[in-house]
């Protein structure tokens, strides 16, 4: 017996809704929650417009914004669905840190699966526009028969992915115009971009090719590292956190978690250190307020000295000094001050 999704209708932002000075900040949170996204050159004026449709099992996008940097950032994926990414670009370029010292190009009519949990970083040019279609992970390692990575999808070796390309770009143009349809369209087009898509997927994972045998150890290391990144932005703040109990929670060995990490030229713990520093920065530049042995404890480090001189190793400043950096300007004594008044 079929059932009927609910109704979905298309959620519109736009940079412009606040003011200039604003701006960025508004966007990065409203936009890009799941993603780091780098403040444009001084003098540059941020434009950029959002629609999605969101279901209970996916989310749609259509997206266009003058040039602008951003990076995945495992922090910030802390709260976020566990969600792998299916995009279409539509106008402009993307360049994308395929490896180190390798950045790829991707321009229009080129469709691409990305895991927001891979890092890299990625610059839009101006006047670019995108479609994207965000799937749950576990749908996705199960179409394809594998953990998903950051792939393109040539449309020639895909049978199925001309039309899903055919079925966003339609789908993009029918949420500019919510005139045109009611709610249970809405969603019910949705449903099946949703039904498309792993149709698609099931067919690039089964096809296979010689080029895709070849990178399956990069695929595999790239689902443990993944899966440390995710595990290690959890328990970061345990002080007993180390290699063996990293593995257990990527579901790895130690010996295949070391491989994944030194195939991207990381370490299992320096990874943790990163995601512990941001983490203990993030923190700084969001509480007026400063107690550093306090900061370091709940950030995973058990010497505060030893936290002290990590960050001003990674951020050039004490924490002390960023704190006071962040906290010295007029903007920020004035939020400090409100803060401190909020009865709640």
């Amino acid at each position: 017996m079929s059932t009927t999704p609910p109704p979905c209708v298309p959620e519109h932002l736009s940079s412009h809704d606040v003011e200039p000075g604003l701006r960025f900040d508004a966007w990065r949170e409203r936009a890009h929650q799941w993603v780091e996204m780098l403040p444009p050159p001084p003098g540059t004026e941020l434009d950029a417009e959002l629609l999605t449709l969101r279901s209970s099992t996916c989310i749609f996008g259509t997206m266009r914004s003058s040039a602008y940097e951003m990076r995945a950032a495992s922090r910030r994926l802390a709260h976020a669905p566990e969600m792998v990414v299916v995009t279409l670009i539509q106008a402009g370029e993307l360049i994308r840190d395929a490896a180190p010292g390798e950045p790829q190009r991707v321009g229009p009519g080129n469709l691409g699966l990305y895991d927001p949990w891979r890092i890299g970083n990625y610059r839009w040019s101006q006047g670019s526009r995108e479609v994207f279609l965000a799937l749950p992970r576990d749908e996705v390692r199960a179409a394809l028969g594998r953990e998903p990575g950051n792939v393109p999808i040539p449309l020639e070796h895909c049978a199925l992915a001309p039309a899903l390309a055919s079925q966003l770009n339609h789908l993009a143009l029918l949420t500019r115009q919510p005139q045109k349809l009611d709610g249970m369209e809405y969603a019910s087009l949705l449903e099946g971009t949703r039904t498309l898509a792993l149709l698609m997927l099931r067919n690039l994972g089964r096809q296979g090719s010689s080029q895709e045998q070849s990178d399956l150890e990069d695929d595999l290391n790239g689902g443990r590292h993944a899966a440390a990144l995710r595990f290690m932005e959890r328990e970061a703040h345990r002080h007993d956190l180390d290699v063996a109990a990293v593995a257990r929670g990527a579901g790895c060995s130690r010996t295949r978690l070391y491989a994944a990490f030194a195939s991207r030229g990381e370490t299992v713990m320096g990874a943790l250190r990163e995601i512990r520093l941001q983490r203990a920065k993030a923190l700084i530049e969001r509480s007026p307020r400063l107690h550093i042995g306090s900061l370091s404890w709940r950030c995973g480090f058990a010497d505060q000295s030893a936290f002290s001189k990590l960050f001003r190793l990674r951020f050039g400043l004490l924490p002390s000094e960023w704190h006071h950096r962040t906290w010295s300007s007029p903007a920020a004594e004035a939020v400090a001050r409100a803060r401190s008044q909020d009865p709640c």
